[in-house]
C-alpha cells in the first residue's frame, strides 16, 4: 500500500466496522485525532469525539464511522482506493478530519464526531439529540460528489408484517401463509402506484421497499415473515404511512412498526453554510449542485431538532452505497478536502455568515 495515500482514510478503511462493531474504529479514530491535535475523548453512545479551535460560534461536522456488512479488501488500483465505507461514509468522516486539523480559525469551534449505529437504529446520533448542544451549523458527512451538496433525504417507516395460520392441504382453496403475505405486499404496491401518480419526482413519492421474506412450517403451523420499508416523501407523518400500512395488510396479517419512523427532511437553500458550501466548491474549480436524495441519514433525526443552517456533503458516488465494489477516487477525496476547508474559512470570515 503506497505511503502516499490519505492516512486518516485508509486507517478507517482497515478497520471493518460493520454497525454494532465500532469500537476498534473509534478508539482509532480518536487516537489519530489527537495525533492530528484535536480534543478527543469517545461520548457516552461510543461516538468518535473530536475538536479544534474556541471560537463563539460552533460547527459541527458529523460523519458515521460504521458500515453495513460485508467487507472488502482494501486495496488501492491507481487513483482509487477500494474498501468497506469507502463511500457510504468513511470517505466523508476522514475528509472532515483532514479538514478540521488543517482549518483551525479563531472564530470558530470545529466538532468532528464519527456516530455509531447510522446504519442501523442510529444511537451515536439518538445520543446527540439528548445530550448535545445545539450547533451554529451542521454538516452531515454522506456522499454528495465533491460538487455536491445534498439538502434533503426522505423519511423511512418500517415494518414486519407477519401471516400466522394452521396448514391446509397445497389441494384446497385456503390461501397459504406466504401467499397471503404477498397479497398484502402486492396491496401495498398498488396503493403506492396509485398516490404517485402525478408526482414525478422519486423524492416526492412513496417508494415501498421489500427488505427481506421468510417463510417457515413446523408440520402444524406456517408463519410467513416481510420486513417493509417506505420511503416517505416530504410532508407525509409516520401515522399516516402507519395507517396505510396496517389498513391495507388486512385482518390476518399482524403488524409490527421497527425501529424510529423518521420524516422527511429539507434544508433551507439561503443560509450562511450553504452559501459557504457553494463559495468553496467555485474556489475549487467546480459548479456546484444541489442534490435531494431518496434514502435517509443522520440529517433526518438531527436537523428538525435543532433548526440550525444544515446540510449534507462528502466525496463519492452514491450509486456505489452498500456494492461488494465499493471505492472512492483519491482525486475526489482531495477535492473535498479543498472544498471543506474552504468552507470552514468561508464560515471564519464574518461577511460570509451574517444572517
Amino acid at each position: 500500500m503506497h505511503n502516499d495515500l490519505p492516512q486518516t482514510l485508509l486507517g478507517l478503511l482497515r478497520i471493518y466496522s460493520p454497525s454494532g462493531h465500532e469500537n476498534a474504529a473509534v478508539q482509532w479514530l480518536v487516537q489519530h485525532m489527537q495525533a492530528l491535535g484535536l480534543r478527543t475523548h469517545v461520548d457516552a453512545a461510543g461516538n468518535a469525539v473530536g475538536a479544534i479551535g474556541n471560537g463563539a460560534r460552533h460547527l459541527l461536522l458529523l460523519g458515521h464511522i460504521d458500515t453495513v456488512p460485508g467487507e472488502i479488501d482494501v486495496r488501492a488500483e491507481g487513483d482509487v482506493l477500494y474498501g468497506r465505507g469507502a463511500v457510504d461514509a468513511k470517505g466523508a468522516l476522514a475528509a472532515f478530519v483532514d479538514a478540521a486539523a488543517a482549518s483551525a480559525a479563531a472564530d470558530l469551534t470545529i466538532t468532528v464526531i464519527g456516530a455509531v449505529g447510522e446504519e442501523a437504529a442510529s444511537p451515536g446520533a439518538a445520543h446527540l439529540r439528548a445530550q448535545f448542544a445545539r450547533p451554529d451549523y451542521l454538516l452531515v458527512g454522506e456522499p454528495s460528489g465533491w460538487e455536491r451538496v445534498t439538502l434533503g433525504y426522505k423519511g423511512s417507516a418500517w415494518f414486519e408484517l407477519t401471516v400466522r395460520r394452521a396448514i391446509s392441504h397445497s389441494a384446497g382453496e385456503a390461501a397459504a401463509a406466504p401467499e397471503q403475505a404477498a397479497a398484502a405486499w402486492q396491496r401495498l404496491q398498488a396503493w403506492a402506484r396509485e398516490f404517485n401518480t402525478g408526482r414525478e419526482r422519486t423524492f416526492d413519492q412513496v417508494t415501498p421497499l421489500l427488505r427481506s421474506m421468510h417463510s417457515e412450517n413446523d408440520g402444524l403451523e406456517e408463519i410467513a415473515r416481510l420486513q417493509i420499508c417506505l420511503r416517505l416523501p416530504e410532508g407525509m407523518h409516520a401515522a399516516v404511512a402507519d395507517d396505510v400500512v396496517r389498513m391495507l395488510s388486512g385482518p390476518e396479517v399482524t403488524v409490527t412498526a421497527r425501529g424510529e419512523a423518521l420524516p422527511a427532511y429539507r434544508a433551507a437553500k439561503n443560509t450562511p453554510l450553504v452559501r459557504a458550501a457553494l463559495a468553496a466548491i467555485r474556489t475549487a474549480g467546480g459548479q456546484p449542485q444541489f442534490v435531494l436524495k431518496t434514502g435517509t441519514s443522520d440529517l433526518n433525526i438531527l436537523g428538525p431538532l435543532w433548526d440550525c443552517p444544515a446540510a449534507a456533503y462528502g466525496p463519492g458516488d452514491s450509486a456505489l452505497d452498500h456494492t461488494p465494489h465499493e471505492h472512492l477516487s483519491l482525486r475526489e477525496y482531495a477535492r473535498s478536502v479543498s472544498v471543506l476547508r474552504a468552507l470552514i474559512e468561508g464560515l471564519a470570515t464574518p461577511s460570509s455568515y451574517s444572517r
